[in-house]
């Protein structure tokens, strides 16, 4: 379908996150090279620190939160862009007041995510 509208694609929780939800606004099976996903965050919502095998290109919709990539915290925002490279530990944390939402590119690859420090 080259249309459809964000309301009509199913969200999910993520499954490792704190008050996280994914919408997998197209799908690997519907374009050849890339996925695209939204998230969205909760106040006080994120993912814990872990690494996946694919990079990720990022897109602030809405919301701030702090991303950690490797040693370095970022307070990002609505406007911001985001480049998580592959094998990357990374976190976020809803910081704000509003839902943190974000698109996220990754490559059509196989996305093994492994979570990295205390609770593994």
């Amino acid at each position: 379908m080259p249309v459809k509208h964000s309301h009509e694609v199913e969200a999910k929780p993520v499954l490792a996150g704190k008050d996280t939800i994914i919408q997998v606004l197209i799908s690997s099976q519907e374009a050849p090279h890339f996925a695209l996903r939204k998230f969205s965050m909760q106040p006080g919502g994120g993912m814990p620190r872990h690494t996946n095998t694919v990079e990720h290109e990022q897109y602030v919709l809405r919301g701030e939160a702090v991303i950690t990539i490797g040693e370095e915290t970022y307070h990002v925002k609505a406007g911001d862009v985001v480049f998580i490279p592959e094998g990357a530990v990374h976190s976020y944390e809803n910081t704000g007041k509003e839902p943190f939402e974000f698109l996220c590119i990754i490559p059509n690859k196989e996305d093994k995510i492994t979570l990295v420090g205390e609770g593994c």
